[in-house]
């Protein structure tokens, strides 16, 4: 369960139910959509020229990293450090 000072989310039957006041729930809403925007746009980008796994692959471990607190710039350097000629692991496929 997620705990924050001024509201709290519950997981019920698949569906989070928010309990607090309705700004900050929208301004949760704007602030994440707007810090993975650019994750999005390089996903879409990225699909053009590898697998769509591997894509969405990517833009998670970004988005993981900057979650964690990692600068955007060293999240996308650290996953792009990770590939060896596009590819996660041994194997992977492009389709």
């Amino acid at each position: 369960m997620y705990s924050h000072p001024y509201y709290e989310m519950y997981h019920h039957s698949h569906h989070f139910h928010y309990a607090g006041p309705p700004y900050e729930f929208h301004h949760l809403k704007r602030e994440t959509l707007r810090a993975i925007a650019p994750y999005v746009r390089y996903g879409l980008n990225e699909a053009k020229f590898t697998s769509l796994a591997h894509a969405l692959r990517e833009v998670a471990a970004m988005s993981y990293l900057y979650g964690k607190g990692y600068d955007p710039h060293v999240a996308h350097q650290m996953v792009e450090s990770w590939e060896i000629d596009e590819k996660f692991y041994p194997g992977e496929s492009h389709e």
